[in-house]
């Protein structure tokens, strides 16, 4: 069994990642202590996120589980703290950690589908409503804080890069990942990258993985549910009992910091379509 094949995510992309190739050349010594240090019993790896190494394990016991060894950066600092605090309501149960290793032991969901259909939106919330339940813990990244840094970055790649988009849009966007943080009535626990992908079912509900978390204003997350077929931001925000106009300026502020990120990774013709999605929803 093959653990680090070279078309895996995480070794593809953290193998153009200077600051991470120290990383990538210790992982296989990772994976053998943290496989002894959890006494699991290894399947191979999953062909999923580009920042982590996550693969099948069992248990001494047979216990299906998950075992995630992520690549230390900053989106990740806070992922054990959030699912300690949400304890296995709305998002996946944290069995046991090594902070050393930046590793992390999870339950594993069966049947594992990712939420589709015509309840997705309904589902995905109810999710969602469940995270917010939670008090936030200590520690986390507050969201005006990243997103004042996104309002940055978009300015100045606009200004540098220079791409045909809408000058007025990319400026409203700004304003918005500014302003909505500092007027929220609501500081919640975010999940933080809360897309259709990171919601899988589990026995007869539903949990949501992946978080990327932070402590701040509720109507940042609803955002990539709207990959789901038919879902809007009036919708999401009914369901979620938010104020419509808060949910639509954050979706257009997402999608114009997700244009000039685009822009700034070489792909232009992305950045316009999420351009013209900001547009559409604003």
């Amino acid at each position: 069994m093959e653990l680090l094949p070279p078309t895996l995510p995480v070794v593809v992309t953290l193998g153009r990642n200077r600051d991470a190739r120290a990383w990538l050349a210790a992982l296989p010594r990772l994976i053998e202590e943290v496989r002894d240090a959890f006494g699991i019993e290894l399947s191979a790896p999953l062909h999923g996120g580009s920042c982590s190494w996550v693969a099948p394990c069992a248990l001494p016991d047979g216990t299906a589980a998950v075992v995630k060894i992520g690549w230390p950066h900053r989106e990740m600092t806070g992922e054990a703290a959030a699912l300690l605090a949400w304890g296995g309501r709305g998002a996946v149960r944290l069995l046991a950690r090594d902070p050393d290793r930046h590793a992390l032991l999870l339950e594993r969901c069966v049947p594992g589908q990712p939420v589709a259909g015509g309840d997705a939106v309904r589902i995905a919330c109810g999710v969602l409503r469940e995270l917010w339940a939670a008090a936030p813990p200590d520690g986390l990244e507050e969201l005006g804080t990243v997103a004042g840094e996104w309002a940055d970055l978009v300015e100045e790649r606009m200004a540098r890069l220079r791409p045909p988009y809408d000058p007025g849009l990319v400026a409203e966007g700004a304003g918005l990942l500014r302003e909505l943080p500092a007027t929220a009535q609501r500081r919640v626990l975010l999940h933080g990258d809360f897309n259709p992908g990171n919601v899988l079912s589990h026995g007869a509900g539903w949990v949501s993985i992946d978080p990327k978390p932070m402590t701040g204003d509720p109507g940042y997350d609803p955002w990539p549910l709207l990959q789901i077929e038919g879902a809007d931001p009036v919708t999401l925000a009914g369901e979620l009992g938010l104020d419509r106009d808060r949910v639509v300026a954050w979706c257009v502020a997402r999608y114009v910091e997700t244009a000039l990120w685009h822009a700034h990774h070489g792909d232009v013709p992305a950045g316009a379509a999420a351009m013209e999605a900001a547009a559409r929803v604003g």
